[in-house]
């Protein structure tokens, strides 16, 4: 079987909702990071990528027809290079990288470029269509930003809580207090600030064009726990009952808009691209739970990835852990019995963002980047999605 490595990635900033992208569409900022990943292989010629995966969770806008050929069409790549789109909400571009190393292992292509791409500032509202023409009573548009919309009756009450409330059980599920969340949350401020102004991020990033955004538009340089402590919270009311809420706009991702792109090749693709591979793709999971604990599901797509790269967790240096909110993460981490230290220390989707389709590949190639920085061998990029499930990969340093 072929080996599967990642040979470079890029993203745009982070816009907010509603802030610095959201005049962009998001096949134009899925074309960005094509040209951009593209520009940066200087041996490539064109014609020899075998095909391009994109991740997107919304498919309901203007990403609506098949972005991964869209984007393609639009950077200006040959006509003849198909494209596929792959939907598995947070995780899709995550998945579209693990399809990829499989179509790379198998040696059905050498090269494969992958990403994803979400704006949800323009994530459309939407009209269900009746079964007969002009009904009597009123029409509710739902919107497309995030979450569950236009829910089959027959799903369990249970299941289709928000996100935000399957969240706040989580947490009393497994006692994670509003003080742990703050903490972790203010320490994604720090991390990815701190990340930025040493250069970390000059390499995984690229400016949209005609757009004056520099660096990912959420993160507050100067939160504290002391002002995150100060939020109300969102899905449930504050008390001091172990029911009260703690989830606030402070310990959780904000909507975003952004797209982010990756190289994957077999060894072939180091002279097809020019470039040298960064990490191998050593291990794969996938795991699901409940829906309502989606949160969770992290921790057996990565035992899952690390039994089947060989290791342990006593191996791991490096983990980027999508932050969907601050409690779920920390109960992944709890679960793992990892040092804290180890995860996100460039920051994480509290503060960088969480444009859902962009964030697989964004962990992925911060990781490898993470790896290549410190020398140490073994990392582990993992997501929470929607509905009860999570995704895991495991890199291997090339160099190590």
């Amino acid at each position: 079987m072929n080996q599967a490595y990642i040979y470079d990635a890029v993203r745009t900033p982070f816009g907010r909702f509603g802030g610095a992208l959201a005049s962009v569409r998001p096949d134009n900022l899925a074309a960005q990071v094509i040209r951009a990943a593209v520009s940066r292989a200087p041996g490539l010629d064109p014609e020899r990528i075998d095909e391009v995966v994109f991740g997107n969770a919304n498919g309901a806008g203007e990403e609506n027809r098949n972005v991964a050929r869209m984007a393609t069409l639009l950077s200006g790549l040959p006509v003849s290079i198909p494209g596929t789109t792959v939907n598995r909400l947070c995780g899709s571009s995550l998945d579209a990288a693990m399809i990829a190393s499989r179509q790379i292992n198998t040696g059905e292509a050498d090269l494969m470029l992958v990403g994803g791409v979400e704006s949800m500032s323009r994530a459309p509202w939407v009209l269900p269509k009746n079964e007969k023409p002009y009904p009597a009573g009123d029409q509710t548009l739902a919107s497309t930003t995030l979450g569950w919309r236009l829910v089959n009756p027959d799903m369990p009450k249970e299941w289709t809580v928000s996100l935000g409330e399957a969240t706040e059980q989580l947490r009393e599920k497994y006692g994670i207090t509003r003080e742990r969340q703050d903490a972790f949350a203010a320490a994604s401020h720090e991390r990815a600030a701190q990340a930025w102004d040493e250069g970390r991020y000059d390499n995984l990033t690229v400016r949209v064009d005609g757009v004056d955004l520099a660096r990912d538009e959420s993160i507050r340089a100067g939160s504290t726990v002391e002002k995150l402590a100060t939020l109300k919270t969102v899905f449930r009311p504050a008390s001091d009952s172990p029911s009260g809420g703690t989830v606030t706009a402070g310990n959780a991702s904000p909507l975003n808009d952004g797209a982010s792109a990756a190289w994957i090749g077999s060894e072939a693709a180091s002279e097809i691209l020019g470039l040298e591979p960064l990490a191998r793709i050593a291990g794969r999971g996938a795991a699901a739970n409940e829906p309502q604990f989606f949160g969770y599901a992290p921790v057996e797509a990565a035992n899952t990835a690390l039994k089947r790269a060989g290791i342990t967790w006593g191996d791991v240096a490096a983990v980027e852990l999508n932050e969907a909110f601050a409690a779920q993460s920390l109960a992944c981490m709890d679960a793992w019995d990892i040092d804290p230290a180890i995860v996100n220390a460039w920051g994480g989707a509290v503060s960088i963002g969480h444009p859902l389709g962009a964030s697989g590949t964004r962990i992925l190639g911060t990781l490898a980047r993470r790896l290549e920085a410190s020398g140490e061998r073994w990392g582990v990029a993992a997501i929470c999605i929607g509905v009860g499930q999570g995704l895991a990969v495991v890199l291997e340093n090339t160099k190590a």
